[in-house]
């Protein structure tokens, strides 16, 4: 009680964590680059004080940061090194979520409440988004936050029985000193964000953490790359069984002795103990298009399965399930023509999913490039009817398009038009930049938002 605890960064976690200390006892001491960010904070009633100086750290017990602040790549923010120095703590909201998430009362509660922690390159959002679904279909009392909706510190105390649900960056997990979740999904690892971790296998390290430090009671893994198939042989590891993991996958059925849940031909398999459990045809579930949401089916169904749910109860869910905005999220089907809002594919992998996921495209893509730009999607190219190209990456896009017809669009306003004008019935008129928003757009959900405005226009 009456500790004075560092807080550094004052978006919404950063203030969400400030209100959270305060309401436990404690007294934030609140910091941010951007002024205005500090005066809002200072008008909320917070004590402001430049973390970046010596004496602000003399009475300091921890050092919270808010997770876009980097602490080590690509070089680490002044106030961390000042943390190091004088030898505070530092930590996170997620970390903070954890030391604090267990209650007294729970002692009077007929089930624990559990947590579920779900990361990945993509899909990690849909995923959680339709797992929490699930569980409010069944009638299970559920939270979702973290890196979707509310972060971790702005959840309701836990209620008896209750399954949280957390979606977690890379950012989210490689600062928390406290991780322990009962369930933990990994979904897949694509190049992103390579920066801030100093390169691929950094950033895995970052992921692996909520497994390895987290030592969860069941591991739901994909193990369609050499990465998951190794975090899933870490975790078998002492087990004595295969059941402490769930082997998930898109590209093969999994008909070990183990547990695994696998899509093919759009059809759900769960394989137990070496015999078929149940099935669940995804072909006709609308807000599921694409073997990279059979994946986040897939992951959803192994969870609740953990959970205790039955075959029956999870199906007639996933069957609701409509889908998240700004992740090929169907906008409207006019004359024939589907307009698909995947603004969140912010990189070639999610990008490609997309364009899997649908036949004769018209595909509106650019932005702020990635390293790379979309050289690796030349095998889905045949997919694509002509690309219409936007932002800072259209000139370099062109160039790796090859034979596929394309027009520099510039904005997202001329590429709908222009789509929209050439379009045939049967097409899709789909947004997956493949590209952060930056250049035009202040975020993915802007660039949606405006791409669903020119649509409905």
């Amino acid at each position: 009680m009456g500790a004075r605890v560092g807080v550094l960064g004052l978006g919404v976690s950063g203030l969400a964590t400030a209100a959270a200390l305060q309401a436990g006892g404690a007294m934030p001491v609140c910091w941010d680059d951007n002024e205005a960010a500090c005066a809002k904070a200072q008008e909320a009633g917070y004590e402001i004080s430049d973390l970046t100086k010596d004496r602000t750290f003399e009475d300091l017990a921890a050092l919270i940061v808010s997770p876009g602040i980097p602490h080590l790549y690509p070089a680490p923010h002044a106030a961390i090194v000042k943390a190091w120095e004088h030898g505070v703590v530092v930590d996170n909201d997620v970390g903070l979520f954890f030391q604090s998430f267990a209650q007294q009362e729970w002692d009077s509660f007929e089930r624990y409440p559990r947590v579920v922690c779900i990361t990945g390159s993509n899909g990690k959002s849909t995923t959680s988004a339709l797992l929490h679904h699930i569980l409010e279909e069944a009638g299970t009392p559920t939270q979702l936050g973290g890196n979707i909706g509310i972060g971790a510190l702005g959840l309701e105390p836990a209620r008896d029985g209750e399954v949280v649900v957390l979606e977690l960056s890379s950012y989210q997990i490689e600062l928390a000193r406290a991780l322990q979740p009962d369930i933990a999904v990994f979904l897949n690892l694509s190049p992103d964000h390579l920066d801030r971790h100093g390169g691929i296998g950094g950033y895995f390290a970052a992921k692996k953490r909520l497994f390895t430090q987290g030592g969860p009671e069941r591991s739901v893994i994909g193990v369609d790359q050499p990465e998951g198939q190794f975090l899933a042989s870490v975790m078998r590891e002492g087990a004595g069984a295969a059941d402490p993991v769930i082997s998930v996958s898109t590209t093969r059925q999994l008909k070990g002795k183990g547990w695994s849940v696998f899509a093919r031909k759009g059809f759900l398999v769960e394989w137990r103990k070496g015999r078929q459990v149940a099935a669940i045809d995804l072909r006709d579930v609308a807000g599921l298009p694409g073997a990279h949401n059979h994946q986040n089916a897939c992951a959803a169904y192994a969870v609740c399965r953990s959970l205790g749910m039955a075959p029956k109860q999870i199906e007639p869910a996933i069957r609701d399930y409509h889908g998240m905005r700004h992740r090929c999220q169907a906008v409207a089907n006019t004359d024939g023509v589907k307009f698909v809002n995947d603004s969140k594919a912010t990189n070639a992998d999610a990008a490609g999913k997309a364009l899997g996921a649908f036949a004769r495209i018209r595909w509106i893509a650019g932005g702020q490039a990635k390293e790379g730009g979309i050289a690796e999607l030349a095998p889905l190219f045949h997919k694509v009817a002509k690309a219409y190209l936007i932002g800072e990456a259209a000139a370099m896009f062109a160039d790796q398009l090859g034979d596929t017809p394309y027009e520099i669009s510039e904005t997202l306003e001329a590429a709908v038009e222009a789509a929209k004008a050439e379009a045939e019935a049967g097409d899709t008129v789909l947004l997956a930049p493949a590209c952060a928003s930056f250049d035009q757009f202040e975020n993915f959900e802007k660039r949606g938002e405006a791409f669903e405005a020119l649509v409905r226009k």
